[in-house]
């Protein structure tokens, strides 16, 4: 028998040197994936309170949503505002004024555009809004 780990049978003993190897790179790369991972407390993230509106003392929003169709119809509630050529949408505008005197500012506007809406008419729409007082917009 010679001293390099071989039996008479053939086989190979065991050797220690690759699974030393192995362990090294399993070290590495732990130590590696530990040292890129972002801490939570570096994230500034304000959370919702998760307080209910009754609990606030508030009424919950309604949120107003306007429809722009394809063929240039702006409506809400299946009401249609405006005729489809009007630029400065004055029916809409007043409606909007109306209701941010009646009841404040409060209902968040939500601007539908169908996919085939050109965005001219996007911006009329934007543009009524701004000129009525909206301040809570967003796309649905």
């Amino acid at each position: 028998m010679s001293g390099g780990g071989v039996t008479e049978d053939g086989d190979v003993g065991f050797q220690i040197a690759p699974m030393v190897d192995v362990v090294f790179v399993l070290l590495l790369f732990f130590m590696a994936s530990a040292g890129s991972q972002v801490l939570e407390l570096e994230l500034n993230i304000s959370l919702p309170s998760g307080r209910t509106a009754s609990a606030v003392g508030g009424v919950p929003t309604t949120p107003i949503i306007i429809d722009i169709m394809p063929d240039n119809q702006v409506q809400m509630n299946n009401k249609v505002y405006d005729s489809p050529s009007s630029k400065e949408l004055p029916e809409l505008k007043t409606w909007l004024k109306e209701t941010i005197a009646k009841f404040g500012d409060k209902d968040p506007v939500i601007i539908r555009p169908d996919p085939q809406t050109k965005h001219d008419r996007v911006m009329d729409v934007l543009n009524a809004a701004s000129a009525a007082g909206v301040t809570k917009l967003s796309f649905g």
